[in-house]
């Protein structure tokens, strides 16, 4: 690594897969629940369980997100983080809120709201962390004097997804109000600013590690920040529909819903034709893997499988049903989970002794991840196909209809099993690795060709 200070984002690095593995551990423990008999059901019931896993991913990766901008903002920038103790005091905070947080689920201490569950302490902690990484990169920035668009686009995504948090803090008595807030922040992070951010990761790794032209892939952001004001501020409304809006609401969300990848997927066109061109070039391969994955299984996931459950000829049926959880789990690990693991394997070799090009256990732990994710895909869209036909269109009962798609929850396990195993070798890889700190005069990538459009 160039810059000493980059040293901080292996401590995010390490709390973020660490917790990604706990998120997993109540994944599944939350998918056997499905088969029955449940011997935890008065220890650690389902909606405990659900809890916990989906404001684990919210935590980890958020976490990955502020470890990858403190690698990535000294490289751009090309000068040490403003503060190395505001960042460690910082990251202090963070796990503070999350374990805290976790334990008071377990005692029902929560608000209730899906994904915000936070009571108010922990939500204050948030933005006050958010204000401190904001300040420490921004100071950063300013000290360096030098912005490239794609650390512009980064911080954009980063400052407006802590704005949006703002109406989390909210209290409202009545339910669907609340609801129709909550989307204020959860919509417009995942199907919004969170784009602009993984479009910064994806456009700075593919710059470094593929030959990417620096001014074309600006141009990408450009449209993808286009993208996210249009498409995913509208696009919100499809979930308007259900709590009681005007009916003109669902079309107008499903057709911007629509369009929100389109940006994604033409950044993943053009970084597939320059892996191509540079021939796998560059001797982080793994790096490479996880990164064109990432373009990939987004097309798919978010791409893909969200226009098709999206169009509100279909949203009228699907929403709320287990095609939902189909298109979440591969959306939000292709878009976020993979480009976290992508700039983790980026920085890996500077940061702890591993090599360069990779390990066999990397390797393993990309494919079976890929596998699994696909195979956990496949088994929520055929329970819930099965559960739409049956529930929705045959009217049947919604514990008679669980009991009759019991089979794809043994799927769903089984293919959970093989993304947990790839998961665990991703973390055991990281930490069998020991660390080190030592900042060089050369980049971490000197070994890789000179790439086109690059300063």
């Amino acid at each position: 690594m160039k810059y000493k200070s980059q040293s901080v984002a292996y401590w995010y690095f390490a709390v973020a897969v660490a917790l990604f593995g706990l998120q997993l551990v109540f994944g599944l423990l939350s998918a056997t629940k499905y088969l029955g008999p449940d011997p935890l059901l008065y220890i650690l019931p389902f909606d405990v369980t659900k809890v916990i896993h989906t404001n684990l991913l919210i935590v980890w990766v958020l976490c990955g997100f502020m470890g990858a901008t403190y690698w990535m903002v000294p490289d751009e920038s090309r000068t040490e983080l403003h503060s190395t103790r505001l960042a460690y005091i910082q990251l202090i905070l963070w796990v503070l809120m999350g374990v805290t947080a976790i334990i008071g689920y377990l005692f029902r201490w929560g608000t209730g709201n899906k994904l915000l569950e936070q009571p108010l302490p922990h939500k204050i902690v948030i933005v006050i962390v958010m204000l401190m990484f904001l300040y420490n990169i921004g100071m950063t920035i300013r000290k360096s004097g030098r912005l490239t668009t794609t650390e512009g686009v980064l911080i954009g995504g980063l400052g407006l997804a802590a704005l949006l948090y703002l109406p989390a803090l909210l209290h409202y008595e009545n339910y669907t109000v609340s609801i129709y807030y909550r989307w204020w922040t959860i919509h417009l992070w995942v199907e919004g600013v969170w784009e602009m951010i993984q479009g910064g990761f994806l456009a700075y790794l593919l710059i470094r590690l593929s030959g990417a032209d620096r001014e074309v892939m600006e141009k990408w952001l450009y449209v993808i920040v286009g993208l996210v004001f249009i498409a995913g501020i509208l696009g919100t409304a499809h979930h308007y529909y259900w709590i009681g809006v005007p009916s003109y609401w669902l079309p107008v969300g499903g057709v911007f819903s629509s369009l929100e990848p389109v940006a994604l997927v033409g950044m993943a066109i053009y970084a597939y034709s320059s892996i191509r061109r540079s021939g796998m070039a560059h001797p982080n391969k793994l790096a490479l893997h996880w990164t064109v994955g990432s373009a990939v299984f987004t097309l798919f996931g978010a791409g893909l499988l969200g226009l098709a459950h999206t169009f509100p000829d279909v949203n009228k049926w699907t929403h709320g049903t287990l095609i939902t959880a189909m298109h979440g789990h591969a959306a939000f690990y292709g878009a976020y989970a993979m480009i976290v693991m992508a700039m983790i394997s980026y920085a890996m070799p500077s940061l702890t002794r591993r090599p360069e090009e990779g390990t066999a256990m990397g390797y393993w732990s990309f494919w079976m991840q890929l596998g699994g994710m696909f195979g956990m895909t496949l088994s929520f869209a055929t329970a819930g196909i099965g559960q739409v036909y049956l529930e929705r269109i045959m009217g049947l009962g919604f514990l008679d209809t669980q009991l009759k798609i019991q089979i794809h929850f043994v799927m769903l396990i089984i293919t959970g099993s093989i993304f947990a195993i790839g998961v665990a070798l991703f973390i055991i890889d990281f930490f069998r690795h020991a660390p080190r700190f030592e900042a060089s005069a050369e980049s971490d990538s000197m070994s890789r060709p000179v790439l086109a459009g690059e300063p």
